[in-house]
């Protein structure tokens, strides 16, 4: 025991020499021995060094004091701290403190110091500790189902996404949260058993239809005061929470469902051709972007003129057309099935299928001009196929039968006019200067009066 005495006399003596730091601080009242007033300091086993060891400021440094309780979480300034991430504080309302502290040692500090710094990085991991302690690490399934919702456990650990139910950043790092693989709908996992409403994936695939309306706006009180959505009260006045219109259905929403989120709206495009932005809920932002891709607009029945004042949506059109009378050339060849070339159109599988539906990511790049390039592009590597690169295809072609002159003609080409009868092809020219009269038809027609008449009975039986 003898030498365990000897070192602990000899730090004593090193914390003497270093008494002399605490004269930078002022020097308390003298306390009556009669009445000893308590100094309220936390044990010494949970200081990092003993409290008579404080180091002297070097001159001209600003003085930075920390009390006790902060030191106790290692927010002290000094050369002796623990590591960063190392904190012994697990009271709530103790670290709450800390963090407004740190927070006011934060803004005494000279600005883009080191010091400065370093009390930055201590009150991150000060607030990430706050809420490991609010929401402890519980083991989740890896698969949650609610209300056709279907969650799965994520791993990444980012910190910039947002909770769609409570409206709060998603710390990834320490909390455990859920992303509907149908509507991308993301929450935390203490969350999941508040929603309400039904995954959107459920409408698009039994729906499938755009509200055609231009902001079909019906009021509040249509609405009793509440939200749309989670049906919490609200007003126009912001009491007891503000009421934000969705520009696509035309219903009022709180702002925990109505996040001021722009999306185009299908009904001004269609009804307009206007590409601009509005302000749309979270349901409505989901739901149409689920929606741009499908192929429901009918622009012939919605809006027959748009065609008329839009000269683009006239070339996509034509290019379609055209489209739809080469597919015959690329299903009975086999080069062409070999090379997959009506794949080329895989992402707008409805343009090899009709020349009437459009979606509104068609539209978006119509009106960028996007889809023009790429649908030309594709349109000249088709027509080069059937033209020039392949003999089967080349075999099918027509002559003009009216002038029996020039190349062999195709339905496609620009200069061509096709029998809506018979399909043959003739010059644009010749045909209608014939009055619009098919000789193939007439030799067809000649044909099957032939075949269907009977021969004349025998008179001498």
């Amino acid at each position: 025991m003898a030498p365990c005495l000897h070192k602990h006399k000899a730090s004593s003596a090193n914390a003497t020499e270093l008494r002399p730091a605490r004269a930078l601080l002022p020097a308390a009242p003298p306390v009556p021995p009669t009445a000893p007033t308590p100094v309220a300091e936390p044990p010494d086993s949970l200081l990092p060094f003993p409290p008579e060891a404080l180091p002297e400021l070097p001159p001209g440094e600003p003085e930075f004091r920390c009390p006790e309780r902060v030191m106790d979480l290692g927010l002290s300034e000094d050369h002796f701290a623990r590591p960063v991430g190392l904190f012994l504080a697990s009271d709530v309302q103790q670290l709450r403190q800390a963090i407004q502290e740190c927070k006011e040692a934060i803004l005494e500090l000279p600005e883009h110091s080191e010091k400065q710094k370093d009390a930055v990085v201590r009150l991150v991991h000060l607030r990430l500790k706050l809420q490991e302690l609010k929401d402890p690490n519980e083991d989740e399934p890896n698969i949650r189902v609610l209300l056709e919702h279907r969650f799965y456990k994520e791993k990444s650990k980012s910190v910039k996404q947002t909770c769609d139910k409570c409206n709060t950043i998603i710390w990834g790092l320490i909390q455990t949260w859920y992303t509907c693989t149908g509507c991308y709908y993301r929450c935390h996992s203490k969350c999941l058993n508040l929603i309400s409403k039904p995954c959107v994936r459920s409408k698009v695939s039994h729906q499938a239809e755009y509200e055609l309306s231009i902001c079909p706006e019906a009021g509040l009180d249509s609405q009793d005061y509440r939200c749309a959505e989670c049906r919490a009260p609200i007003s126009l006045r912001g009491v007891p929470s503000e009421a934000r219109q969705c520009d696509y259905t035309g219903q009022y929403y709180c702002s925990h469902c109505h996040w001021n989120d722009l999306a185009v709206i299908p009904a001004r495009v269609v009804h307009n051709w206007d590409f601009e932005p509005r302000k749309v809920s979270r349901g409505s932002m989901r739901y149409l972007s689920l929606m741009v891709s499908r192929p429901v607009l009918r622009l012939r029945e919605i809006n027959p003129l748009l065609f008329n004042y839009v000269e683009e949506l006239v070339e996509i059109r034509k290019l379609r057309q055209d489209i739809l009378l080469m597919k015959p050339y690329f299903i009975t060849c086999r080069e062409a099935m070999a090379a997959r070339l009506l794949l080329q159109l895989q992402d707008r599988q409805h343009f090899v299928e009709n020349d009437e539906m459009y979606s509104v990511q068609d539209l978006l790049d119509t009106h960028s001009g996007r889809l023009g390039c790429s649908l030309a592009e594709t349109h000249t590597l088709f027509a080069k196929h059937i033209k020039l690169d392949c003999e089967r295809c080349q075999a099918k072609g027509f002559v003009c039968e009216l002038c029996r002159e020039g190349d062999v003609l195709f339905p496609f080409d620009s200069h061509t006019s096709v029998c809506a009868d018979c399909s043959a092809v003739f010059h644009r020219d010749c045909y209608y200067d014939n009055s619009t009269t098919c000789p193939r038809c007439a030799r067809l027609t000649l044909r099957k009066q032939s075949l269907f008449q009977e021969p004349c009975p025998d008179v001498d039986a």
